[in-house]
């Protein structure tokens, strides 16, 4: 295949170039490769990006099939432009053995369109209470592990997992919630919050588990990831740890830095998620955190649900957006169009840390990379419509809302998997 006129993002300059790809790798960057019979695409007037990467996901299978599952999921994947994603261990049963991991790379063959990393669990069933198989997960093909969805509240089985973890050198993924500060709440707690009648959660709820963590990280000397960073003391305290040479990394999703919490004052259940959208001040630190390198990766923490999950009262809702198919949108329109990051830095944010993070081969455009590529066009407007979705989840607060940046060809080791 050649990939011609692109204006192609590399690692620290977009450059317009020609792409050959033979056999699943970027063979040649060049200016006007000679034509050989291969398949063609111009993308004159498009960027080619690396594909992108999203490490953290709920794709729901095996067993709650009916919010989304591997191939619906991976199908809302490749036309958001995602080569590879990783999902979180919450199913049923929970990703905490080979077998469960095996199952998952199984179906990432049948379903073929992009490469599907499970995520192990820290303990048996979620529970807080006894360490997972992590040497067996690993060796089935497991990148991470992460009790997401839940903190593990015993601090001391956190630092025999981190413990664990850098012996098997894996990272632990750290979802930052203290239950009992929680106490039941469902949306940040503020101004918004008491306007709307709704019991808020306090930003001290994740930041104290993000101390926590660093804290266990430092003593130990091992590396963490913290998730879905939503807060602007939780940036302060990694900023901080960052400084002090401790090894830590952090994400956060579109829905932190685009929006503030008075979009819950509608009532809509698809606001809710977990951890909360915040307050102006948080969003502006958040967005502050991507441009100073303090929040490393852009992720979706995309929680697809079935509508009778959030068919109910806000309390009772479920908590989580459906977002993979949004989120190259949100960071055209709200981070490169608005002057916060450049391409290449989205494509770091995107692609390139993900895959350092986790060990994962691509997330750059290279001579020798693999073929991983994603081209889009970054002019064009296009309107959420969660009724036209390909995942399973229509769950999204933002319909309506208009953003740039259209997917136009999602390529995967050198085989086109998404066309719009």
């Amino acid at each position: 295949m050649i990939i011609r006129n692109g204006n192609v993002v590399l690692k620290n300059s977009v450059e317009k170039k020609d792409l050959l790809i033979e056999n699943g790798k970027i063979v040649q960057i060049a200016d006007n490769i000679p034509a050989n019979g291969s398949q063609e695409i111009d993308a004159a007037g498009r960027h080619i990006f690396p594909g992108l990467i999203d490490m953290h996901v709920h794709l729901r299978e095996p067993g709650f099939e009916r919010k989304e599952d591997i191939e619906s999921g991976a199908k809302a994947a490749v036309k958001g432009g995602f080569t590879q994603v990783c999902c979180m261990p919450n199913t049923n049963p929970v990703v905490d053995n080979k077998v469960v991991v095996t199952y998952i790379k199984a179906r990432e063959k049948e379903v073929n369109l992009c490469k599907i990393h499970p995520i192990g669990a820290i303990t048996k069933g979620l529970k807080g209470e006894e360490m997972a198989a992590i040497a067996g997960m690993k060796k089935a093909g497991a990148v991470a592990i992460s009790d997401d969805g839940v903190t593990v509240k015993n601090a001391r089985l956190m630092r025999l997992a981190m413990e664990y973890a850098k012996g098997f050198d894996i990272k632990c993924l750290c979802h930052c919630e203290d239950k009992d500060l929680v106490d039941g709440g469902s949306v940040h707690e503020g101004l918004s919050a008491t306007i709307a009648g709704l019991k808020g959660i306090p930003r001290a709820a994740e930041d104290v588990i993000i101390a926590r963590e660093i804290s266990l990280a430092e003593e130990l000397n091992t590396a963490v990831h913290i998730c879905h960073v939503s807060t602007y003391s939780g940036v302060r305290i990694i900023r901080d740890a960052k400084k002090a040479g401790i090894k830590v990394t952090a994400e956060t999703c579109p829905h932190y830095y685009a929006v503030t919490d008075e979009i819950i004052r509608t009532y809509d259940t698809n606001t809710k998620v977990n951890p909360p959208i915040r307050e102006e001040i948080d969003k502006q630190a958040i967005l502050e955190g991507l441009k100073d390198g303090t929040l490393d990766c852009i992720v979706t923490d995309h929680a697809p649900h079935h509508a009778d999950d959030k068919n109910v009262e806000y309390n009772q809702a479920a908590f989580g957006i459906s977002g993979i198919e949004t989120s190259f949108g949100f960071a055209i329109r709200y981070l490169y169009k608005a002057g916060v990051l450049s391409l290449n830095e989205i494509a770091y944010k995107m692609s390139y840390n993900p895959a350092q993070i986790l060990g994962l081969e691509g997330g750059e455009i290279k001579e020798g990379g693999v073929a991983d590529l994603m081209i889009a066009d970054l002019d064009e407007t296009w309107t959420i419509d969660p009724d036209h979705f390909v995942s399973k989840g229509k769950n999204n607060p933002f319909k309506g809302m208009q953003l740039q940046g259209v997917v136009k060809y999602t390529i995967v080791d050198g085989e086109i998997k998404y066309q719009a």
